[in-house]
């Protein structure tokens, strides 16, 4: 039932001008799906107070719940379409009443922590690009037959919103930005290993799917109440610089179980890292960071070692928000491993801390990416002497037919545990590197990395990315003008 909708909505938002990619399509459906989720969780409050004799204070005025202007029900339950708006009407009241209402949120709620915040932050950050009400009401009337109060129902429509996630990132232009491979958070996450009560964090989180893995990874069905409070109030922090994939983020942490996620809606890299104390510091940090990026001189003062690159600041970042013995796993361009511009960087890594792993993975795992990365696994507060590879070999040519699964990664989670040598993987001793360089290049002396030929479908597959990327490139320019 839930997949039908999704694909009805979908199919409707087609229609509309406004929305023309996987990205639209998500973020209009990101937003309903949020209010209908706000709605579920009030009337569940409302119901438990009532069973204690107590009355609920809802959070959105009675105009403004999704029962009085998107669902208006009958007293015996059925839909009340003489009292549902529709046409022109909606529109109107959704861009010029609901919207401004709940942006007013952010100045209501008493911490960026609340439901009430999140609120203001979502709508603050969105806004509605479905222009005909007749379309409106029909992907409404598809939400609003979504029901995800059960643990199963919520799991159901978390997978398939991770799908539309998945879908985005693989249509490239932007979506690819959000998208890691979630088998590859899976091993890093198995790699890193976080328990209960350790804190998470990813700073530059996209579609929070780092965050969400961990969530699952942690939540069995062993825990305690104080566990299982822990887990969803205390445990997990990201920040995300753009406004989309804010907004995602907030909605697939809910949909996997996190009522109000502590997701915040700013530039991580504008932060002084001079002024970071104890108190601001993580046990653990997962993140895939933006490659390639540049940013202004002013916001690399922030860091003691300047660079444009956006990766090597965060990478800094990271190092500087651990706290002493607190693990990292986090995706990198390969070229930091031996691109003279970072050997300083390389040098202040392995004396500050432990670079105990390196995952170098083949071509194709970021689909539409067109770089090849590496996974930097290290621990802080003692210095690096001896660096485990693993080269990463699916015995196939990655791409969008042929993704990264699990089963794939499964040997590097095995070996990782002892550092176990074989053809794929070695060690390589700090003290055998070029001090003038800290050169950390990936070469396997058991026969380096095997060159396979691709398919034709798969050379079309890359194509097609190409000049998708070309299209968004141009698209930009033509912004500029």
């Amino acid at each position: 039932m839930f997949e039908q909708a999704f694909n009805a909505i979908d199919n409707a938002l087609r229609t509309e001008a406004g929305c023309t990619t996987e990205l639209d399509y998500t973020e209009q459906t990101s937003w309903l799906l949020f209010l209908r989720y706000l709605d579920g969780l009030e009337q569940d409050k409302a119901t438990e107070a009532q069973l204690e004799g107590k009355r609920y204070s809802y959070i959105l005025e009675k105009p403004y719940r999704w029962e009085t202007w998107a669902a208006p029900k009958n007293k015996d339950g059925t839909p009340d379409h003489n009292a549902a708006k529709s046409g022109p009407d909606l529109v109107e009241f959704v861009d010029d009443t609901l919207f401004p209402y709940l942006r007013k949120f952010t100045q209501k709620a008493t911490s960026p922590d609340t439901i009430e915040y999140k609120i203001g932050e979502v709508f603050a950050e969105i806004k509605n690009k479905i222009t005909s009400g007749y379309t409106l009401r029909e992907v409404i009337d598809q939400i609003d037959a979504l029901r995800f109060r059960s643990q199963a129902e919520k799991h159901e429509l978390s997978q398939l919103y991770e799908e539309k996630i998945k879908r985005m990132g693989n249509a490239g232009r932007n979506g690819g930005e959000y998208y890691t491979p979630r088998p590859l958070i899976r091993a890093m996450i198995k790699v890193v290993n976080p328990k209960i009560s350790e804190t998470i964090y990813d700073p530059a989180c996209g579609s929070a799917g780092f965050l969400c893995e961990a969530y699952d990874y942690l939540n069995v069905k062993s825990l305690t109440t104080q566990e299982v409070r822990t887990l969803e109030k205390k445990t997990f922090t990201g920040k995300e610089k753009k406004s989309l994939a804010y907004v995602i983020a907030i909605m697939n942490m809910i949909l996997h179980g996190i009522e109000a996620p502590k997701i915040l809606h700013v530039n991580t890299l504008t932060e002084n890292l001079a002024d970071v104390q104890e108190k601001d510091r993580y046990d653990i940090i997962l993140a895939n960071p933006p490659f390639g990026g540049k940013e202004r001189p002013e916001v690399q003062q922030n860091f003691p070692i300047r660079t444009a690159e956006t990766a090597y600041l965060f990478l800094q970042h990271f190092i500087k928000m651990l706290r002493a013995g607190g693990r990292a796993g986090v995706v990198i361009k390969n070229t930091f491993l031996s691109n003279g511009d970072a050997s300083s960087l390389r040098r202040h890594l392995l004396e500050t801390c432990n670079l105990h792993a390196v995952l170098d993975c083949p071509s194709g795992t970021f689909q539409g990416a067109g770089v090849k990365t590496v996974v930097l696994f290290f621990e802080k507060g003692a210095p690096t002497r001896k660096v485990w590879y693993y080269q990463l070999d699916p015995g196939r040519t990655m791409g969008k037919t042929r993704p990264l699964n699990d089963d794939d990664l499964a040997e590097f989670v095995k070996l990782s545990k002892k550092h176990a040598d074989s053809d794929k993987s070695w060690t390589v001793d700090v003290r055998t590197l070029d001090e003038a360089t800290f050169d950390l290049s990936v070469k396997n002396p058991n026969g380096g990395e095997v060159v396979m030929h691709r398919t034709p479908g798969e050379i079309l597959d890359e194509i097609a990315t190409l000049d998708a990327e070309s299209a968004g490139v141009l698209e930009t320019i033509r912004g500029l003008l």
